[in-house]
């Protein structure tokens, strides 16, 4: 069985700074890893947590670590290898997980935009609106649409004819789409349809709750604003800089050939890094209840 490979050549001098870019990732990854299981922990044991917020919380914070799992690894074993290659059928995979995680991200604070809609603008239906069976609904489908969605483009990209062999990344994203000998037009359009699926309409939404939660917000009284204020703005912070990342993916992939090799190395390292790194501190240190817990325990290990 023939085995394709991909060059992976978006590196900059990795020759000359291989152990330099490995210990940095290494230990971008371990505080990826330890940060979001420490919040994750914290909301999965203490009781007073398991309100659907939190919840939502736990579950975006769990899929940065899927996200990050899906590239570090691969990064890492790529760093210490003489030529940086995948193989094709990988290539399909990391890219599948790459997009289909990503959008699951925007779905999560989607979920959370509504949470926080229901409990700000509709307090007193807020426990019958938002059950266990709908948080739980939430959170699968906010896995599952994206994968369908994603997996479609996948399937197609195995069969289809390659005339190039290296990539300008140092992981597999959609410009494994300029790899192919002819492009197809039906997966263009596809691909539309899907953005506005699992992306620009799940913005629209949290535009529109987050917009209804100010106008609420702002004819209130002084405890409703504070509220508002304590557990919207995190989420907010949070989609604005996933939603730059996103942007700059985008950016890197359409300009490919009017970008530095530099510039879009470290624009590449940005989006890998900033946003799983950026979840736990922003929830961990904004969210009252959690830093609550999470200074509790500090002070535990910290010992008298």
């Amino acid at each position: 069985m023939n085995v394709t490979y991909i060059t992976l050549d978006g590196y900059l001098e990795v020759e000359k700074y291989r152990y330099v870019y490995f210990f940095i990732m290494f230990i971008s990854y371990i505080l990826i890893l330890s940060s979001n299981t420490t919040v994750v922990c914290v909301i999965v044991i203490h009781k007073n947590l398991h309100e659907p917020m939190y919840i939502f919380i736990a579950a975006l914070l769990v899929n940065s670590m899927l996200f990050s799992t899906a590239v570090y690894p691969k990064l890492l074993i790529d760093l210490l290898s003489e030529k940086q290659i995948i193989t094709y059928q990988l290539c399909i995979f990391q890219s599948f997980l790459f997009y289909s995680l990503s959008c699951s991200e925007f779905l999560l604070l989607t979920a959370m935009a509504y949470d926080r809609y229901v409990s700000i603008c509709k307090p007193l239906q807020y426990p019958t609106i938002m059950r266990k069976a709908k948080v739980s609904s939430f959170l699968f489908l906010a896995w599952l649409v994206p994968a369908c969605h994603i997996a479609v483009p996948a399937i197609v990209f195995a069969y289809l004819k390659l005339c190039s062999f290296s990539l300008k990344g140092i992981y597999c994203n959609i410009s494994v789409n300029y790899l192919f000998c002819v492009a197809s037009r039906a997966l263009s359009v596809y691909g539309v349809v899907a953005l506005f699926n699992i992306s620009l309409l799940p913005m629209l939404f949290i535009l529109f709750t987050y917009t209804r939660i100010l106008m609420v917000a702002y004819r209130s009284c002084g405890e409703v604003r504070k509220k508002a204020a304590q557990t919207c703005l995190p989420h907010l912070l949070v989609l604005i800089n996933y939603s730059c990342l996103i942007t700059y993916d985008v950016v890197i992939v359409r300009l490919q050939s009017n970008i530095s090799k530099t510039v879009r190395f470290v624009m590449t390292l940005q989006i890998i890094m900033y946003s799983p790194l950026f979840n736990p501190i922003m929830y961990g240190f904004k969210m009252k209840d959690i830093y609550k817990h999470l200074r509790r325990l500090f002070y535990h290990f910290r010992g008298p």
